[in-house]
């Protein structure tokens, strides 16, 4: 049998480890190596130790961006959670015409979120079909993009309604594991549809359920598109919907952009996704044990 190099395996590996060093790791570190400085667009600046952090701590607006992906968390999460299932559960059923309703509601998982943020704008705003409609109907206009919570929660709306179709196709992929004779078993011993869902099909979806629960709450706590697009660059009124990933795009661009200090906010967005992940993946674990 021929013997090959042990050095082969690392040759099949370095171009994607070279790309994961040059585009991944290296951004990374730079990033948190700028967020000890105060670096801007076009000077490398001075170390300054922890001073980005110490102002990021006393900025107001720090703490009104982080309110608000907390709360995009809170409201958008449990929704992507739950209703793709519901979803999936409705279009696996093998009943005629239901490919097209499948293909329906993954329709906007393929569309540009700027485009759909746009359209929800068009039909949100004071002139908008749904303003119309509620206008026609005697309640008047509601002001979804001119108040700061109907804003906020115009955009999770936006998300979720986005996000459906691409989890309810994990979900239908989880569904076909589902071993069918349980459901069967639980029927002749008389359990209803919803005693089966609860008993059948959710522990067998627990480890799905965790999956899309993480990576909706990274999405959501990362959430830019959406919120820009609606609120505009400064974040609604007064800035009340600003978000973390917002208030890096403000402080780090333009020329006179203040990059040490978005660096340091970046490093934060980082630290709290990473710890929500683990968060919701130790919660996991306690409920397996």
């Amino acid at each position: 049998m021929k013997r090959h190099h042990p050095a082969s395996p690392w040759l099949f590996l370095a171009p994607g480890l070279l790309v994961v060093l040059a585009f991944g790791l290296y951004p990374f570190l730079s990033t948190v190596a700028h967020s000890f400085t105060d670096a801007r667009t076009l000077a490398e600046g001075q170390f300054v130790g922890g001073a980005n952090y110490r102002e990021l701590i006393h900025d107001a607006m720090f703490w009104t961006g982080l309110r608000n992906s907390v709360l995009y968390v809170l409201g958008v999460v449990p929704l992507l959670v739950v209703l793709p299932l519901l979803l999936a559960m409705l279009v696996q059923r093998q009943i005629p015409g239901i490919a097209f309703f499948r293909a329906a509601f993954y329709t906007p998982v393929v569309a540009s979120v700027v485009v759909v943020s746009l359209i929800w704008v068009w039909l949100l705003d004071d002139r908008g079909l749904i303003n119309a409609l509620l206008e026609g109907l005697g309640f008047g206009t509601a002001g979804f993009l001119s108040d700061p919570w109907l804003l906020l929660l115009s955009a999770m709306a936006v998300t979720v309604w986005k996000g459906l179709g691409y989890y309810m196709i994990i979900y239908l992929a989880a569904l076909a594991n589902v071993p069918g004779e349980l459901h069967e078993a639980c029927a002749v011993d008389g359990a209803g549809a919803v005693r089966r869902f609860l008993t059948v099909t959710v522990p067998a979806l627990r480890s799905t359920m965790v999956l899309v629960a993480v990576l909706s709450s990274v999405s959501a706590f990362k959430v830019f598109s959406e919120v820009y697009l609606m609120a505009g660059p400064t974040g609604g009124p007064g800035g009340e919907d600003t978000t973390l990933v917002m208030l890096v795009q403000q402080a780090g661009t333009g020329l006179s952009g203040r990059v040490g200090y978005a660096s340091a906010l970046s490093v934060v967005v980082f630290v709290i996704t990473l710890g929500l992940m683990l968060l919701v993946l130790r919660a996991n674990r306690r409920e397996e044990a």
